[in-house]
Parts: C-alpha cells; sequence; structure tokens
C-alpha cells in the first residue's frame, strides 16, 4: 500500500463577488480552496452569489477564509467602519445592505454544510479526505495595513503571529508571505512574520492571494540543517538556485495565445517534499476585472 495519495487541490481567491471559473475543469477535485477575498464591498448579495458558485463546484471538499473585503465576517473590523463613518449611517440600511453583526456567518454557516464547504477562522485543522487521505491545514485571513480599515488586517508595524505548526501539509492566507509573489506599487507588500512562520514550518503548499498583479507559482528549495533558532531570510533559508518560478501573469498570457486556460495545472513530486514549498498566489482578479485563473495542484498527501 502507497504512503501517499495524490490529492487534487483546486486553488482560487480575490474572485470578489464573480463567477469564479470561467469553464469546466477536468478531473475530479478533492479539495477546493478559496483564499479569500469573496466579495468586492462585503454585501449580502456578494456573499449570496459567491456561496452560490460555492455549492455548485463540483469537490469533494471546500474550504474558505474571508480576506480584507470581506469586512462582515469580522465583527470587531464592521463596528469598526459603521462607527468611524464620515456619515452617520442609517442602522436600517446598514442592515438591509451588510446584515447584523454576524448575520453573514450565520448564514454562511447555514447553507454551508450541505455543500461541503468549511468557512475557516485563524487556526489549526485535519480533514479526512474522501480519498483516504489526512490534510492538516492552518489557516489565517490575517494581511498587513497601514490603516487597517479593512477587516481581517493588523498594523505592519505591530506583526501578527502566525502558530503554524511544523506537521501542517497546507497553509492558507489571504495575504503572502513578504518577498514571494507579493511585488505591487514598486514594493513588497507580503508580511515578514508570515515568511519567517512558513519558512520554519515548511509546509508542502501554501496558497494565498490579495496581490492581484502578482498572480503565479514558485516552487521553493529550503536549504538543510539551518539552526532552529536562527531567523528565516530569502538569503540564509532559500536555496535560490534551486528555487523555481513555475507561472507568472506574462507567462499565463502567452499561454493563453495557444489555448483557452480555465485553470492552471502543476504537479508536486513526493519525492522532493519536506525540502520544498510550492508557493500559489491565486488571485483571479487583475487590476480591475477578473482576467486570472485558478490552479489545480496535485499534492501527495499522507495516507490515514
Amino acid at each position: 500500500m502507497s504512503e501517499y495519495i495524490k490529492t487534487t487541490f483546486l486553488i482560487m481567491s480575490d474572485s470578489h463577488g464573480h463567477q469564479l471559473l470561467s469553464g469546466p475543469v477536468t478531473g475530479h477535485i478533492d479539495v477546493a480552496i478559496h483564499c479569500g477575498d469573496l466579495t468586492n464591498e462585503s454585501k449580502i448579495e456578494e456573499f449570496q452569489k459567491t456561496l452560490q458558485y460555492l455549492q455548485e463546484l463540483k469537490a469533494d471538499l471546500k474550504l474558505v477564509i474571508g480576506g480584507n473585503h470581506d469586512f462582515t465576517m469580522d465583527v470587531p473590523a464592521f463596528k469598526k467602519l459603521v462607527a468611524n463613518a464620515k456619515q452617520t449611517l442609517e442602522p436600517e440600511l446598514v442592515r438591509k445592505t451588510y446584515g447584523d453583526y454576524g448575520e453573514i456567518r450565520n448564514i454562511l454557516s447555514a447553507n454551508a454544510a450541505a455543500a461541503n464547504i468549511i468557512f475557516l477562522d485563524e487556526g489549526s485543522y485535519e480533514f479526512r479526505l474522501r480519498n483516504g487521505a489526512l490534510l492538516r491545514v492552518y489557516a489565517s485571513p490575517f494581511t498587513p495595513s497601514l490603516s487597517g480599515d479593512w477587516g481581517f488586517q493588523y498594523h505592519l508595524n505591530e506583526g501578527h503571529h502566525f502558530e503554524i505548526p511544523e506537521t501542517v501539509d497546507v497553509v492558507i492566507t489571504h495575504g503572502p508571505p513578504k518577498g514571494i509573489l507579493d511585488y505591487t506599487d514598486g514594493r513588497r507588500a507580503g508580511c515578514p512574520n508570515l515568511f519567517q512562520a512558513i519558512a520554519r514550518a515548511q509546509p508542502l503548499l501554501h496558497c494565498f492571494g490579495h496581490i492581484h498583479e502578482c498572480w503565479g507559482g514558485k516552487l521553493v528549495t529550503w536549504r538543510s540543517n539551518m539552526p532552529s533558532n536562527s531567523m528565516p531570510s530569502h538569503i540564509t533559508h532559500i536555496d535560490n538556485s534551486k528555487s523555481t518560478v513555475l507561472s507568472n501573469i506574462s507567462r499565463l498570457e502567452a499561454a493563453r495565445q495557444t489555448s483557452d486556460l480555465a485553470c492552471f495545472s502543476v504537479d508536486f513530486d513526493v519525492t522532493r517534499s519536506g525540502s520544498q514549498t510550492l508557493f500559489v498566489n491565486a488571485a483571479l482578479q487583475g487590476t480591475s476585472e477578473i482576467t486570472q485563473v485558478p490552479w489545480v495542484v496535485n499534492v501527495p498527501l499522507p495516507r490515514v
């Protein structure tokens, strides 16, 4: 009996209330992942539309986290936004458009279970998949921000502690780690705390979105025998000579010249796991509209 089971993931992010797929995905999907920004303005109708898309998606398990645009899922942030509005908001109008505090979570919970959709808060989870594999996940919707005006955000100067266990297989976050698929407006917008946590845990797969213009994938090879108390960096902990960019927006556009792509596919070789992490930025929305595609990734997971 094989020690590992090939498990197929469909990964997307930043759909902002739009259709998730532009065409059919061939083959069986074991786990679908949405890395947040289900909506654009966190309105009830946007959540309902995305929930319908997720319900129609054919996958054994669907894992979803919130993003900064999904601020009504973050009740403290929602209350802060209403209280700090430049003009006093009519409570009835707020309820009609966005729901009461906590209502969105209740709506999602009530309609998700029947379609195998699970909304994840920050933390670690284990799932026994229908294909016989064990999936260990760490999830976090939090992203850094200098203003903190949206949901699930923390000030960059204060940082955030990501408690990623070393046994994890897949990390799902809304934002990227600093230095990997995070370049925007002439700077690196990823979180340094997240990079350090990922470098220590070295999961098989880390998927995210948030930075639309950095859609793509990168296979990172970690250096071995690093001291456990050393501070991870891109120079000391990554073997850049053995790390590879698998795709980016320019390559996606080039591939579209010859074929219609509904998704971008990649296999992760089990013989190299343990020293490599596959990073995927799966943002569907480009600079202004949905122009990018989800990823289909085959990952070997341990048999239960």
